[in-house]
C-alpha cells in the first residue's frame, strides 16, 4: 500500500561494556541470517494468529467467538481486535482490501443496528456493549455485564478501521460514516460517578458494579477515548482521579508504575504510541508509559530468573506472567510445599498469583519494548514447539511444572481471542508500527491524550 516507513524505535542506554572490534565478515553474514530467520517466524506467527478471525467470525454478522471452544459467545473486545488485524492483513498480503473492508462493514451495520435498550437481552446501552454476545443473534449472553474496558477495546478496532479505510470508494465511506455514529453514539460521562473515576461495567439488574478503576491498568485507553469524544466526553477529573491511585514502585532496581499481569503493561500499546509524551504523573517522575512497559518487561524476566518458588522452566529466557489459562487441577507438591493451580486467572509478578503458568503471547507482546530480551525467549519458545505452529507461543497459557501422562509441559486447549489479537497487533507494532502510525493520526486519539494531560513528543 506504499504506507511510510516503520516508526523509530527509542533508543537504548549506552551500552556499558566495552567496545569491539569491527565485525568479521562471516559474524556480520551470521547476523544477517538471524534477522531473516526472525523475520519468517514473526511472519508465521502473526499470520497464524490472524487466521483465528476469519476462522472465527461470523459471516452473517461479523461477531468473533472468544475462544475456539465449543459453545463460545462473541466477545466485543475481540471483535475490536479483528478490526484492528484486517488493516495489517491487507497490507501483509493475506487478504484484500474489498474482502477486509466488507468484512468490517458487516460488523459495523451489526452494531449500528443492534438493541441499544438496555435490557436483559439486549446488545448494549447507551453505545456501551455487553461483554459477551451470542455469536448468532448478537443478544447478551452468560448474564454478562456492560463492559466499559472491552466496549475501548472495540471502539479502538472501529477508530482503526476508519483511519486506515480512506478511500472515496462507496463501502469505505460507508464504513468510516457508520465508525463516526458508533464513537459518537457512546455516553462516557454517563459511566462516571460523581467525578469520580469510571465504573467497572452495569448491569440491568443492578446497575453499576460496585468498583471503579484503582491502580494502574489498560484502563488508560479507555480513559483516552473517553476524553475524545465530540459528544459524551469524560470530565478531565475523572482520569486525575483514577491517577492518584498509582503504585510506583521499586523492584529489583526498577523504578516503574506498577501492575502485576504483563499485559496491563501491553494492551493500550496495541493502539497508542506512548513513547516520548508524558502526562502529569510521568512528567513528575521523568518516564513515559513506553519506558515504563518496557522496565515491566525487565522485572518480568529478573522475577523468571530468580525463580522464588521453585517452578520448572522459569529462566531468563522463559517468563511472562499475565492473564491466561493455566491448569485446573488438584494441589501438588512444588519445591516443597502444596501448590495450588488456578485455572483462567491473572497472574501478577512478584506479588502473585504464581502457578507455574506462563503466557506466551505476553513474550511476543514484549517485543516493541524489549527485544533484545523478547525475541531471545521467543526464539527458544519457538524452536520447542511441537505440533500447532508455535503453539506454547500462540496459546493462552503453558505450565512446565505440570505434565500429565507424557513429559510435555501443559499447554492451554484452543485458542482465544484476545491473546490472538495482542499477536497480530504487537508483532506488527515491532515490524512496521502501523497501528501505531493510525491513531497517531486520529483527532479523537490525539484530543484524548491532550485532555489528560499528555505533551511532548508526537503530540506537539
Amino acid at each position: 500500500m506504499g504506507l511510510s516507513l516503520p516508526l523509530p524505535m527509542p533508543s537504548r542506554p549506552p551500552d556499558p561494556r566495552p567496545k569491539q572490534a569491527a565485525a568479521s565478515p562471516e559474524a556480520l553474514a551470521a547476523e544477517e541470517a538471524m534477522r531473516l530467520a526472525d523475520d519468517v517466524m514473526l511472519n508465521s506467527l502473526q499470520q497464524a494468529a490472524f487466521s483465528y478471525f476469519l476462522n472465527e467470525s461470523n459471516s452473517l454478522n461479523g461477531l468473533v467467538a472468544d475462544t475456539t471452544r465449543d459453545g463460545s459467545p462473541s466477545s466485543i473486545a475481540v471483535v475490536g481486535f479483528a478490526l484492528s488485524s484486517y488493516p495489517i492483513a491487507v497490507e501483509r498480503g493475506w487478504i484484500e482490501r474489498a474482502d477486509a473492508a466488507q468484512r468490517t462493514l458487516k460488523a459495523l451495520r451489526f452494531l449500528k443496528g443492534s438493541d441499544q435498550t438496555g435490557s436483559p437481552g439486549a446488545t448494549g446501552y447507551r453505545g456501551f456493549y455487553f461483554h459477551f454476545l451470542d455469536m448468532d443473534t448478537g443478544a447478551r449472553a452468560w448474564q454478562s455485564e456492560l463492559s466499559l474496558i472491552d466496549t475501548a477495546l472495540l471502539v479502538a478496532g472501529i477508530l482503526t478501521a476508519a483511519a486506515y479505510f480512506t478511500a472515496a470508494t462507496k463501502a469505505e465511506v460507508e464504513l468510516r460514516e457508520l465508525a463516526d455514529t458508533l464513537y459518537r453514539r457512546v455516553d462516557w460521562r454517563w459511566a462516571e460517578q460523581d467525578g469520580s473515576a469510571v465504573a467497572h461495567g452495569w448491569k440491568p439488574e443492578c446497575g453499576f458494579l460496585h468498583y471503579g478503576w484503582e491502580g494502574y491498568s489498560e484502563a488508560i485507553l479507555l480513559y483516552v477515548l473517553g476524553l475524545g469524544s465530540p459528544t459524551h466526553p469524560l470530565t478531565d477529573e475523572s482520569f486525575q482521579a483514577w491517577t492518584v491511585t498509582y503504585q510506583w514502585e521499586n523492584l529489583y532496581g526498577y523504578d516503574f508504575l506498577y501492575a502485576g499481569p504483563l499485559f496491563v503493561h501491553q494492551f493500550s500499546h496495541a493502539w497508542i504510541d506512548f513513547r516520548g509524551i508524558r502526562d502529569a504523573f510521568m512528567r513528575e517522575k521523568s518516564c513515559d508509559y513506553f519506558e515504563n512497559s518496557l522496565r515491566a518487561t525487565y522485572v518480568q524476566r529478573e522475577y523468571a530468573a530468580r525463580n522464588p518458588r521453585g517452578f520448572v522452566g522459569y529462566a531468563e529466557d522463559c517468563w511472562g506472567l499475565s492473564a491466561g489459562d493455566g491448569p485446573s487441577v488438584e494441589p501438588r507438591l512444588v519445591a516443597g510445599r502444596y501448590q495450588a493451580f488456578y485455572g483462567y486467572a491473572a497472574r501478577g509478578v512478584p506479588y502473585g498469583p504464581d502457578d507455574g503458568t506462563l503466557a506466551g503471547p505476553s513474550m511476543l507482546a514484549s517485543l516493541v519494548f524489549a527485544p533484545e530480551i523478547a525475541l531471545p525467549a521467543v526464539r527458544k519458545q519457538f524452536a520447542r514447539a511441537t505440533g500447532t505452529l508455535g503453539e506454547s507461543l500462540r496459546a493462552s497459557g503453558f505450565n512446565a511444572t505440570i505434565r500429565g501422562s507424557s513429559p510435555d509441559d501443559w499447554i492451554s486447549t484452543g485458542e482465544f481471542g484476545l491473546d490472538q489479537g495482542m499477536i497480530v497487533l504487537m508483532i506488527e507494532n515491532f515490524r512496521s508500527g502501523l497501528l501505531w502510525r493510525l491513531t497517531r493520526s486520529s483527532p479523537t486519539i490525539q484530543t484524548g491524550l491532550r485532555r489528560a494531560g499528555f505533551r511532548g513528543g508526537w503530540l506537539e
